[in-house]
């Protein structure tokens, strides 16, 4: 599984319109409206290279609002959660 972050600049009248647009579109997992450099952020997480470079300017890129993008891709996850829940699959089948 590929993860991105997609940092968004928007046009601050329709910051909730385009955050919904962006929300639901397939491979989109979360939209943050936030403060600082962008509008919004997005956590796109697709299965290959191909699907982001199709979603992000051919998808993301055309909703009405987003003005421009700009793309991170993760290559590793440090976080506590994604650690625990990948050991906690079938966890509750050893009972």
């Amino acid at each position: 599984m590929i993860t991105a972050f997609v940092l968004i600049h928007a046009v601050a009248d329709g910051i909730p319109e385009t955050a919904q647009a962006i929300a639901d579109i397939n491979g989109v997992s979360e939209v943050y409206s936030c403060a600082g450099d962008v509008d919004l952020i997005a956590m796109v997480r697709v299965h290959t290279h191909e699907e982001l470079a199709d979603l992000i300017p051919g998808r993301i890129g055309r909703v009405p609002g987003v003005i421009d993008t700009d793309t991170h891709i993760a290559f590793r996850s440090y976080s506590t959660a994604d650690t625990d829940r990948a050991f906690a699959i079938g966890a509750d089948d050893a009972d």
